[in-house]
């Protein structure tokens, strides 16, 4: 491990270096263009400080731009000479719209804005060019059909951290201590970039790989808990569809943000676009350097079996009775990641686009772990044949990890017309590199007795190429279909070396070739007969698999697998407007869960020779119907949508913990098809905005769940003898997820925000997993003018995050607590360029089956 400092200093430069080059490119777009300054004045010809003024040229509207007053009332920016709408908005005033020509550099003179008698404005609060006013404003959480959207721009708590703690606040979803993501209670969720699968979330990264995507660059995250026949058919939990920035506004637009914090994390990431004319730009890039520890705490009891009757027990060499481990790992990890592309309008309806992605990280790590065994050894000594005997064993594990992921888009986009005939094509070329490496040395009551050495490798490469086509059919129906292949190509090379003649050792030397394809096609119906709308979608996916694997040891042949799958998932989505801004919600789906290509490699990595993990080849999808009604009510000062919802899954996915040999201390965990999972419950998102200084977003997941499936597996008695266990997962109960988010706004320019969530504990015949609950803060101010901001947060106030289970079985009970991140706390620093104003795509027809806002991102396949 090189000396802290010394790897801060070279992030530092690398990352200062990235940002000016970054700047200096998007600068080198600037236009020169006459200064023009005036004031805005109230009708008692007082200055209205933090008022919003807009010009937009008549003629050409990117040559449109945006400032904001200062607390005397005054601005001033650079504009091209011409005619131009000026809007001036501010809180408590009525919107003002004048027009203006612009023949040079000046003042323009006082503007005056006329002041309400009583406000009508919702209160909300928003950032406009960094300054916090009062002002109409997008609440963080939206309802659409098909679909939730979350804005993380209002999220003081997650400012300067990345994707993993942004998704701790986003309602629907909820991140476990070892960053495992999930969606109402269910781990089977499907990440997506920009509507595509992506290589930056690699294939068996986990947390890491959610850590190196910066918060700072995330636009917003769209939840969609039942996609429609549209969206491809994985993830039975639901997607996450992470949406990066790419702005909309004319002119050089950009923002830096720098970030400190302990447990020792350091980021600087920048943002900057540029949109002139027919060409739109945008550069986004920046690292990090981050420490971790984890704690893991574990407590087995053996049921030592007929034990102590010794003449059945002669020859046995022991008989676990009890263990306890404790272990820490600490983890030094520096992540880079550069994105930049173009959009470029061929024409008023032709477009194309072209996206680069590059994520690389690294680092290394060092675990420890203690383990105090008891267990009887026999002798054969006929006074005292059996020996308790509680030996201590040190394991210590050095790491090295590295991590490089590529991804280029190109996209055509093309209008028909001006009634919403559209068709878009794409194409994504993608690669994920991954090494993992560990040295194990091992030693029992202070003698080395094990040193192995463990090289993993892996490559990811996917082309996804997709198209689609919307036809509206009169007035208020549309219809949309489209085509879609996915070929993905997983390379798995593992190495063990080991001095410890360990059986288990020989079966981690293989290498293995897992290859997919899909085939997808849909067609999608849109309606709305007065208040009532509907949406048919059918998909049909056909899959294909192959794996071949090769284990270099001499008795295991190698497996050639092939499968394949024709499946078809229907969609249906109804909507019923009760009356403005609310409305009834019903949707069914039917998902598919494939297997992940790391659970299907018979043996797929070694780190641990007490806890192995065994993939399946022959595990198959797991099939879900999905069915939810939601009510959306929407008003100035709250929107509240609660949603039942019912889930049921068959040939469902479990993890098989258990001993092949009851005389050893060894576990193996296999994932397995058992039985059925059923879930159903109520998710309820609100937000309420009671005063225009105090905000509050809430969500309450109350869900029940019912699980069936008895496992068999073969184990040897502690007399040595093969014996069939069961290990049943049959359980039912309830349990409950809840989150609250409270902001203050102190002043104009500081906010606080205090962020709360408890999760319930389940239970089932074989495992008891406990609840948790923490607490986290959050303050922001706005400084420099409303060109600056600087935030301060601590995530988990009181240290209680933390994951504990129970694990029944006929053999054991083992206790094991989790801690993947203790408390932690960052301050971040934001400086904004020139803020330019939003101008927003040409307007399609409205979507005459719900109040969803249509985008380029939407309805990604």
């Amino acid at each position: 491990m090189k000396n802290k400092t010394e790897i801060v200093n070279i992030f530092t430069r690398k990352a200062l270096g990235l940002t000016f080059v970054l700047s200096a490119a998007a600068l080198a777009f600037a236009q020169d263009k006459a200064g023009v300054s005036g004031i805005i004045v109230n009708k008692k010809n007082q200055p209205v400080p933090y008022a919003s003024v807009t010009f937009s040229n008549k003629a050409n509207k990117s040559l449109s731009d945006a400032v904001l007053t200062d607390e005397k009332g005054l601005y001033q920016l650079q504009l091209a000479p011409g005619e131009y709408d000026i809007t001036v908005e501010a809180i408590d005033y009525k919107k003002s719209v004048i027009s203006k020509n612009i023949a040079g550099p000046g003042n323009i003179g006082a503007l005056s804005i006329e002041a309400e008698g009583t406000s009508t404005l919702n209160g909300k609060t928003t950032e406009l060019q960094g300054v916090v006013i009062t002002a109409t404003a997008t609440k963080p959480y939206k309802v659409e059909l098909d679909k939730k959207t979350y804005d993380p721009s209002q999220d003081i708590v997650s400012k300067g951290g990345s994707l993993q703690d942004v998704l701790t606040n986003v309602p629907s979803v909820s991140v476990d201590t070892d960053g495992t993501v999930s969606m109402r209670g269910s781990t089977n969720v499907k990440f997506l970039i920009n509507g595509k699968p992506s290589s930056l979330l690699g294939i068996d990264d986990g947390a890491n790989a959610l850590q190196s995507i910066p918060a700072d660059q995330i636009e917003r995250i769209e939840v969609i808990t039942n996609p429609s026949s549209k969206f491809e058919a994985s993830g039975t939990s639901g997607i996450l569809n992470i949406i990066l920035k790419k702005s909309k506004k004319v002119g050089f637009n950009g923002s830096v943000v720098g970030t400190l914090g302990y447990f020792p994390r350091t980021s600087l990431n920048a943002n900057l676009s540029w949109r002139k004319n027919n060409w739109t730009w945008f550069v986004n890039g920046g690292g990090g350097y981050t420490e971790n520890k984890t704690k893991n705490n574990a407590e087995t009891t053996y049921h030592t079996l007929n034990f102590p009757k010794i003449d059945s027990l002669k020859g046995t060499p022991n008989v676990p009775v009890h263990q306890y481990q404790n272990s820490i790992n600490k983890t030094y990890n520096k992540n880079y990641n550069l994105s930049a592309g173009f959009v470029y309008d061929l024409s008023e309806k032709t477009s194309i686009n072209l996206t680069g992605l590059v994520r690389t990280f690294e680092g290394d790590g060092n675990e420890l772990v203690n383990t105090y065994d008891s267990f009887y050894k026999y002798t054969g000594n006929s006074s005292n044949p059996w020996s308790l005997l509680n030996p201590y064993t040190l394991r210590d594990s050095k790491t090295t990890f590295n991590n490089l992921a590529f991804q280029g888009d190109v996209g055509l986009d093309h209008k028909f017309d001006d009634n919403g005939q559209n068709l878009s094509l794409s194409l994504s070329l993608q690669r994920n590199r991954s090494n993992n490496n560990a040295d194990i040395l091992e030693s029992v009551d202070g003698i080395a007795s094990v040193q192995d050495i463990t090289r993993r490798h892996s490559v990811s490469k996917t082309i996804i190429g997709k198209a689609d086509y919307e036809l509206p059919l009169g007035e208020k129906s549309k219809l949309e279909a489209g085509y879609r292949l996915d070929v993905n190509d997983n390379t798995y090379d593992n190495l063990v070396n080991s001095t410890s003649n360990n059986p288990l050792i020989s079966n981690y030397n293989n290498n293995t070739d897992y290859r997919e394809m899909f085939n997808a096609f849909y067609v999608q119906f849109r309606s709305k007969i007065g208040n009532f709308g509907y949406q048919l979608g059918l998909r049909d996916e056909v899959s294909n698999v192959k794996i071949n694997y090769i284990n270099q040891n001499p008795e295991t042949p190698p497996i050639n697998k092939t499968k394949n799958y024709n499946n078809l998932f229907p969609s249906v989505f109804l909507s019923y407007d009760v009356s403005k801004n609310n409305q009834i919600l019903v949707n069914y789906s039917r998902r598919i869960d494939r297997p992940r290509s790391f659970f299907m490699v018979p043996f797929p990595n070694y780190t641990n020779n007490q806890n192995i993990f065994e993939g399946n080849i022959d595990l198959n999808p797991s099939y879900v119907d999905s069915y939810e009604i939601g009510y959306n009510i929407t008003r100035k000062k709250f929107t509240i949508n609660p949603t039942l919802y019912y889930r049921h899954a068959t040939d469902d996915t479990k993890m098989l913990v258990y001993r092949p040999d009851e005389r050893e201390r060894v576990f193996y965990t296999k994932p397995e098809n058992l039985g059925n999972d059923d879930r159903y419950g109520l998710d309820l998102n609100f937000t309420y905005d009671p005063f225009a200084w105090f905000k509050i977003m809430g969500s309450v997941d109350l869900f029940g769940y019912k699980t069936t499936g008895i496992a068999s597996y073969s184990t040897k008695d502690v007399d040595g003898i093969n014996q069939t266990r069961y290990l049943d997962f049959t359980g039912s109960g309830f349990s409950t997820r809840l989150r609250l988010n409270t902001t203050f706004r102190l002043d104009k320019t500081l906010s606080v925000q205090l962020q709360g969530f408890y999760r319930g504990g389940q239970k089932t015949a074989s495992q008891d997993r406990k609840d948790m609950y923490a607490l986290n803060f959050g303050a922001s101010k706005t400084i420099w003018k409303g060109d600056g901001t600087i935030s301060f947060n601590i995530q988990d106030i009181f240290n209680t995050r933390g994951m504990e289970v129970y694990n029944y079985s006929d053999d054991y009970t083992r206790s094991s607590f989790m801690q993947w991140q203790p408390r932690q706390f960052s301050i971040s620093l934001t400086y904004r360029f020139k803020q330019g104003e939003k101008i927003e795509q040409p307007k399609r027809k409205k979507d005459i089956n719900s109040n969803e806002n249509k985008d380029d991102q939407q309805g990604p396949m």
